[in-house]
């Protein structure tokens, strides 16, 4: 297989779903999404495709523009949708999209956007390549 079509299927096999509902313990004073826990469940499911992308031990090493394009509302749903973009040595990158959904209705649409990169390290904490 040569290394590109290694990467997608790596790429596609690491997509990372995750559906949460906004609950009222998740939300500020706005009674809208707090962005720290919008940011919290941003790196878990970068960490998740990252981690399932190369199966190696990662750490975050930087968040790179996070958007809030609106505020997400209580008594809604977001699916988080974490894809890996890029891969170094030793480092790879994953955007994660937040899109937002009415519960009682059909479609949704990207409230929030990101950029994660990670670096692979071996049992002494020191960098290590991504792939073998």
């Amino acid at each position: 297989m040569s290394h590109n079509a290694e990467f997608l299927n790596r790429q596609q096999e690491s997509e990372t779903r995750i559906v949460k509902a906004i609950f009222p313990n998740t939300t500020n004073h706005h009674n809208t999404l707090f962005g720290g826990q919008a940011l919290s469940w941003m790196d878990e499911a970068a960490f998740i495709s990252a981690t399932r992308f190369c199966r190696k031990p990662l750490v975050t090493v930087s968040t790179d523009r996070i958007d809030f394009k609106e505020p997400i509302p209580a008594g809604t749903f977001v699916e988080l949708v974490a894809r890996v973009t890029q891969v170094g040595r030793t480092s790879l990158t994953v955007r994660v999209d937040i899109c937002i959904e009415s519960m009682y209705a059909d479609g949704q649409h990207q409230a929030i956007n990101g950029e994660f990169k990670f670096v692979a390290i071996d049992e002494n904490r020191r960098p290590t390549p991504v792939l073998d």
